[in-house]
């Protein structure tokens, strides 16, 4: 897969039928194409040249498959779809209900958008612009807008129904694009106006919030081999390559559809899912698995890491540090990982290292956790900010130490909720931290910032003047208080 350009195709919520499935594969095999990739927005991929092209079009466009060449003007729908029945508690939210608010969007949406199950941890909540999240209310849905190319944040003041979430995305796209937010004051106020039109259209259906979204801990599930629910299976298959081989599908498609399993699903982790799976039939899934020489036991360590699509730097750092964790034998659960190559890609996770620079002969990466490490936060804090690639193993291991030694001083549940700006009445009832708003770093007192030798417990206000941002070099006098308001 390294000529020509790459072909993305968006699978709706991050499920596709066996027979859709395969009858895009034929043709792909056909035209000498071998191998494909899932994404993580749940979308799949694969390179091409001019001359398969030629020959792939009509099937393309035959099949209406969205389809996209060498760009990505219109990012796939997420769903948790493929968590239902495995990894969810939810009292309401089933299939027919993905299936109903999928079928609902009649148009592409530009904007990324995110349907997600909230008391599961396989899908990723806010990595879209528009990231609806199930509320305790039956089909009504909490609301969180990202605005485009930021990580600022507004939460929705009431409850989405179910059968308006399509006609709001279509109703607040536009205006989103267009859009330029570059400050969370600025970020509040456009929200607001853009809740108060659509509120003032009488086209929607909102509900009071009776309570407050939080996230349950995160733990990332395991993901992957023959597990049993109910009284059937699912099987779940991920590739170190992250590269399925086309006759390896095909062959899976071929024993769906004769063992009558309607539908298949990709994970944000570029694996996928199969439910459904009667005990009396694993035999025979045995043999496709034997015969296409599939490993079903990665470490979670191996697991847990999310890098760009694409981005075979990325993926060979992940293999090399993988290696070494797993000699190493570090414990890494409640943690995941991400790898950033480019400033801009949606990469999620309670850990990031991202690329800083490189030369001929070293790269530099600076190590990032979120607040708390819940990955669901977009709160970073810096951990070391230059650090060799041959450092970030034991940097891994002291970041990890550091983890578990917190997980073990937290003796009551901390939810997470998203910042809102502090008030003076509030503030003895709430935890606070302090973000630069220009690169939205925070300081937290909790962490210190071993970057400039500020000691863990250290105020925001005991910090010298001549403190800045360890980011981007903002003054101290620029951040902003924000609080975290405790539950009951």
């Amino acid at each position: 897969m390294k000529n020509g350009q790459f072909v993305k195709i968006n699978l709706s919520g991050g499920v596709i039928s066996p027979g859709e499935l395969v009858n895009l594969l034929i043709p792909l095999e056909e035209a000498g194409i071998t191998e494909v990739k899932f994404g993580s927005r749940q979308q799949l991929y694969f390179r091409i040249n001019d001359i398969q092209l030629e020959e792939l079009e009509y099937t393309l466009l035959n099949q209406e498959f969205a389809y996209e060449i060498g760009q990505d003007r219109y990012p796939n729908i997420v769903s948790s779809y493929v968590s239902d029945g495995l990894f969810n508690q939810s009292s309401w939210i089933r299939e027919e209900v993905y299936k109903d608010i999928l079928d609902s969007f009649d148009f592409n949406p530009t904007l990324k958008v995110n349907i997600v199950d909230s008391t599961q941890s396989l899908v990723p909540y806010y990595t879209g612009n528009l990231n609806f999240i199930t509320s305790e209310l039956s089909n009504y849905w909490h609301l969180q807008l990202r605005f485009p190319k930021s990580t600022l944040f507004y939460t929705w003041s009431s409850l989405v129904n179910t059968d308006d979430i399509a006609i709001l995305s279509q109703f607040l796209e536009p205006m989103m694009i267009e859009a330029m937010v570059t400050t969370a004051n600025e970020g509040q106020q456009f929200g607001q106006k853009l809740e108060g039109m659509a509120t003032g259209s009488g086209k929607f259906l909102f509900q009071p919030i009776g309570q407050p979204f939080s996230e349950p801990i995160f733990k990332l599930p395991y993901y992957e081999g023959f597990n049993t629910y109910q009284d059937k299976l699912w099987l779940g298959v991920y590739l170190r390559s992250e590269t399925f081989p086309i006759a390896f599908l095909r062959d899976i498609c071929m024993l769906c559809m004769q063992h009558r399993i309607g539908q298949l699903y990709t994970t944000p982790w570029k694996s996928i899912i199969i439910k459904d799976i009667q005990g009396s039939a694993r035999p025979a899934w045995d043999v496709v698995l034997d015969r296409h020489r599939i490993n079903l036991r990665h470490a979670l360590n191996e697991l847990n890491w999310m890098t760009e699509d694409f981005d075979p730097t990325a993926l060979a750092l992940k293999q090399e540090l993988v290696h070494h964790m797993n000699w190493l034998d570090i414990r890494t659960y409640k943690l995941c990982f991400g790898i950033k190559m480019h400033p801009k890609s949606g990469i999620w996770g309670s850990v990031i290292l991202r690329f800083i620079d490189s030369n001929e002969n070293k790269t530099w990466f600076q190590v990032q956790h979120t607040h708390n490490f819940n990955p669901n936060s977009r709160d970073f804090v810096t951990y070391r900010q230059r650090v060799e690639r041959a450092e970030l193993t034991a940097v891994i291991l002291a970041l990890c130490e550091d983890f578990y030694q917190l997980q073990g001083r937290v003796l009551v549940q901390e939810t997470h909720h998203y910042p809102i700006e502090a008030t003076e009445e509030e503030c003895g009832q709430v935890s606070v931290t302090y973000q630069c708003p220009a690169c939205q770093t925070v300081y937290d007192p909790i962490w210190g910032d071993n970057t400039q030798d500020i000691p863990a417990g250290t105020l925001f206000e005991d910090l010298p003047g001549t403190y800045c941002c360890s980011i981007c070099e903002n003054e101290k006098l620029t951040f902003k208080k924000f609080i975290k308001q405790s539950t009951n």
